[in-house]
């Protein structure tokens, strides 16, 4: 479903200003939950373990983590979690090694924000490994910080990646836009108080007072981060 921020609701007060813009990474900005699912896929048939399909919705989206500990719950894999989160790093790894797909209006959007000086920041439950080999794909100077989930003490659903980028900015969370594609990533967004626009990528989410819901990064623009910050709850 696709809702939109009515034309009026423009930036009326310094104080009602986008300060900052923080994008998830995986699904929002490259087309990579799918590369995910496949390594993971890959790694358990290694192990001797077949996925069942149901399990996708379940993991993508998710912190490391809790991905991989439900795995091993739910196939009983002879592997710790240290083990498998090396594995599946590695072997993500290797799936981005040519670079990665940009999800359609990502490009344009990162330009537009950087050619307005807005600060922006990514802000991934990805670990700094992986974070660090996409922004090659992403350009790391659209990016004046990146927040990776191995360097928070608790990622999302947790506000503390969002709550940190903020910081980091020395921004309002109440003013910052968020770009998330999962319920476990606007989950987060907003619990730090952050104004959120939502693109699924694998499971739907539903439109609520101070979330945007899109079909693709196509439709929104700075115009619209600006309108969607300004608007009452």
């Amino acid at each position: 479903m696709t809702s939109t921020v009515p034309a009026s609701l423009t930036r009326t007060a310094e104080d009602a200003a986008l300060q900052a813009v923080l994008l998830d990474m995986d699904g929002t900005l490259v087309d990579t939950e799918g590369f995910w699912w496949d390594a993971e896929v890959e790694v358990f048939a290694d192990l001797g373990h077949r996925l069942d399909e149901a399990w996708r919705d379940v993991v993508v989206g998710g912190p490391m983590t809790r991905s991989a500990g439900y795995l091993i719950e739910v196939t009983g894999a002879d592997v710790s979690l240290d083990e498998l989160t090396v594995l599946l790093n590695d072997r993500f790894e290797k799936r981005i090694a040519r670079g990665v797909p940009l999800m359609p209006g990502a490009e344009r959007l990162l330009a537009e924000l950087a050619g307005h000086g807005i600060p922006t920041a990514l802000v991934s439950a990805s670990h700094r490994r992986i974070i660090d080999q996409v922004l090659d794909s992403l350009r790391p100077h659209h990016f004046a910080l990146t927040v990776a989930g191995d360097e928070v003490s608790r990622t999302k659903p947790h506000p503390e990646p969002y709550l940190t980028a903020a910081a980091g900015f020395g921004a309002d969370p109440e003013r910052c836009a968020v770009i998330e594609d999962t319920a476990t990533g606007v989950a987060a967004a907003e619990a730090a108080g952050c104004r959120v626009v939502a693109v699924p990528s694998v499971a739907p989410i539903a439109p609520a007072a101070g979330r945007l819901v899109v079909g693709s990064l196509e439709e929104v623009d700075l115009a619209l981060l600006r309108r969607l910050v300004a608007a009452p709850y």
